[in-house]
């Protein structure tokens, strides 16, 4: 069984040494590990650094894709190498490599098939208390939508199974963290989780640049994949309380146009009839959603089946 860490990385010359180094050389049920980097645009020696470390793999970019881009390109690559577990970790070695046997042990006995591992956030001293707040909040969200049990949504310490990988894709350019847990969740891909440590801090979060940025774009990405899965129930319900404010504004004007002259209300009236519309709309662009919704399930099974013969493993 052939387990490969791929680590991407953007300008880490100073820390994806000790990062390589960090990991482990032997696991338990595994014959071969191999390391791949993703260097993603990186201005600085990087790519040199990683060349003399001489790792196994690297895929490398001329111009910044993004952490997400890097992240799937490097499942694709995995893929593509044979892997049969893939594990992901951060090139600033935030993640102790010890854990990776935590990691890829169920996904060894069968018993998962996406292994995240979880951070006790309350102990990261580097950590202000308004992104540990912001953390718990972001993972109760996540959980609600996924209908999964992590408690550490943006841990990127997490491991694959060859199928989870194939069944997994991009929909956010930013960050892939919390939307594979969601996917994970809709698509009824196993998802377990496991305790870690994690190592001092040694820089600042590159992909935080602010907390207000970070949150902003990481709710956007949120709601584009639940959307994507959750467009007809969303669109609908939204549509029927539209149409319901907009009856019972109508069913008002008419009570008042037998009791009292009601001309006095007529912007009543006008609001009933953009409610009612609103809402006719909507159920419409609801059925749409659907069969668009429909097309998509359809075209992520065809690419699943495409992924399984593409990677199919040589005899």
């Amino acid at each position: 069984m052939k387990l490969i860490i791929q680590i991407p990385c953007f300008n880490e010359e100073e820390y994806i040494c000790k990062t390589i180094d960090d990991l482990p050389k032997k696991v338990d049920g595994i014959d071969k590990i191999e390391i791949l980097i993703i260097n993603d645009g990186s201005t600085d020696n990087t790519l040199e650094v990683v060349k003399n470390k001489k790792v196994d793999h690297i895929v490398t970019y001329s111009k910044q894709k993004g952490l997400a881009y890097a992240f799937s390109a490097g499942l694709n690559k995995c893929l593509e190498l044979e892997a049969d577990v893939i594990v992901n970790t951060d090139a600033d070695n935030q993640y102790q490599g010890s854990f990776i046997k935590d990691l890829v042990s169920p996904i060894i006995k069968n018993e998962s098939d996406i292994v995240i591992g979880v951070r006790d956030t309350d102990a990261i001293e580097h950590f202000s208390a308004i992104k540990k707040f912001l953390q718990k909040i972001g993972s109760r969200v996540v959980r609600y939508l996924s209908g999964t049990t992590v408690s550490d949504a943006t841990s990127g310490f997490r491991a694959f199974s060859k199928d989870a990988a194939m069944r997994l894709n991009r929909y956010n350019s930013y960050t892939y963290t919390l939307d594979t847990i969601i996917q994970a969740g809709y698509k009824n891909i196993t998802l377990s989780t496991t305790p870690i440590e994690t190592n001092p801090d040694l820089r600042p979060s590159r992909l935080v640049s602010s907390t207000f940025t970070y949150v902003f774009r990481n709710a956007i990405g949120i709601i584009r994949i639940f959307l994507i899965y959750r467009s007809f129930q969303t669109i609908f319900y939204t549509g029927l309380i539209l149409f319901i404010f907009g009856f019972l504004l109508g069913v008002r004007y008419l009570y008042l146009g037998f009791i009292h002259d009601s001309s006095g209300n007529i912007q009543s009236l006008i609001l009933s009839a953009i409610l009612l519309t609103s809402g006719f709309v909507s159920f419409l662009v609801a059925v749409i959603a659907d069969k668009i919704s429909t097309v998509r399930q359809i075209l992520e099974e065809k690419t699943y089946k495409i992924n399984k013969i593409l990677f199919k493993r040589k005899n």
